[in-house]
């Protein structure tokens, strides 16, 4: 891109509070100018997850912080805004609400434009924000509400080749977590505890591994988990490690399994390998990531992974998807309202 655009992005769809400056004409390696963040994870720890009723109270305390300091940090003024982008869902709808008015208050008083922006769309499309990989490309979306592999064919066409038919493996993951008394966040506290712990011991299963398709299913491996660890009398700290390096590598086998017959579909149908991207919460597991660099270098493409601080809810990632699904219009949309869901596949449709 070149034309100029100075983006505020607005993100408060689950727990995090968090508003970002992004330069669409700028280099990768610059275009974020800043990227703030406030999380509640620890206002929810004491409930084992997200309160909504309590994250929208703390969306509402926090919106008016995050705004100024992105600003700020950024040396960047609201007469400096072209675009306002904001999530409007999927997600809680009373954060979704707080920052879909904050950001139309914001882009009407400084009179820029304004765009209602797909959460999802902005994992996505973080591959383009960091390393401006083209169209297009298999995205592996892994986080606490999704497991998805789509086809990113533009801004906002996407071709959805499977989703999770149960839990998805980030909420997987904080559901062992829990068995096991890890304090949150799960993902990450499992994945500290599993490399003292041997992937080998439990034998729990790869789900829908002799499945056709890319659909996947983590449900039973959580219960497989769970049985495992009740088949202890007084599970010791070696036995929780163990079954948490287990559940953790089963969950990885399995991701990458169906990537891999995702990788093999696409290369047939585009008859060439498409570059391979992974984003959500859980793209940031060192295992995961390691599974798939290794399926990327077998056919010869590379394999580009949120950095750690993108692979999280973030507002920089709503600041370049709002832009980018931004170009070429000259109208905004008033009447859109926020959808605790909406799913890529109707963002293809619109």
């Amino acid at each position: 891109m070149t034309q100029k655009m100075i983006v505020l992005g607005l993100e408060s769809s689950c727990d995090e509070t968090a508003a970002a400056i992004v330069d669409m004409s700028a280099p990768p390696s610059s275009r974020i100018l800043s990227n703030v963040v406030h999380s509640q994870i620890e206002l929810h720890a004491s409930f084992g997850g997200v309160v909504p009723e309590i994250a929208a109270r703390e969306h509402l305390s926090w919106i008016n912080l995050v705004i100024p300091e992105a600003l700020k940090q950024a040396e960047v003024g609201f007469d400096g805004l072209d675009l306002v982008a904001s999530t409007a869902g999927p997600g809680l709808i009373g954060g979704l609400i707080i920052a879909s008015v904050a950001g139309r208050a914001i882009a009407q008083a400084c009179g820029c434009a304004y765009q209602d922006t797909n959460h999802l769309a902005g994992h996505a499309l973080t591959a383009r924000l960091t390393d401006d990989l083209p169209f297009p490309y298999l995205l592996l979306l892994v986080s606490g509400g999704h497991s998805q592999l789509i086809v990113v064919e533009g801004p906002t066409q996407y071709k959805i080749l499977g989703s999770t038919i149960d839990d998805a493996v980030g909420e997987a993951f904080d559901k062992v977590s829990n068995l096991l008394n890890l304090p949150l966040p799960g993902g990450p506290a499992l994945e500290k505890l599993a490399k003292s712990g041997d992937p080998h011991r439990f034998d729990l299963p790869i789900p829908l591994k002799n499945k056709p398709g890319f659909d996947f299913s983590f449900s039973g491996l959580k219960t497989a988990a769970r049985r495992a660890l009740e088949l202890i009398e007084e599970p010791t700290e070696q036995d929780k490690a163990d079954l948490a390096a287990s559940f953790q590598a089963a969950a990885a086998q399995s991701l990458s399994h169906k990537t891999k017959g995702a990788m093999k579909f696409c290369t047939e149908s585009y008859g060439r390998s498409l570059p391979l991207a992974v984003a959500g919460g859980v793209a940031a597991n060192e295992l995961i990531r390691k599974d798939l660099q290794a399926l990327a270098e077998s056919y010869d493409v590379p394999l580009t992974a949120a950095p750690l601080d993108l692979c999280g809810d973030n507002a920089a990632m709503i600041a370049w998807a709002g832009g980018e699904q931004w170009q070429g219009k000259s109208s905004i949309d008033w009447s859109f309202a926020p959808k605790p869901r909406w799913p890529l596949s109707e963002l293809s449709q619109e």
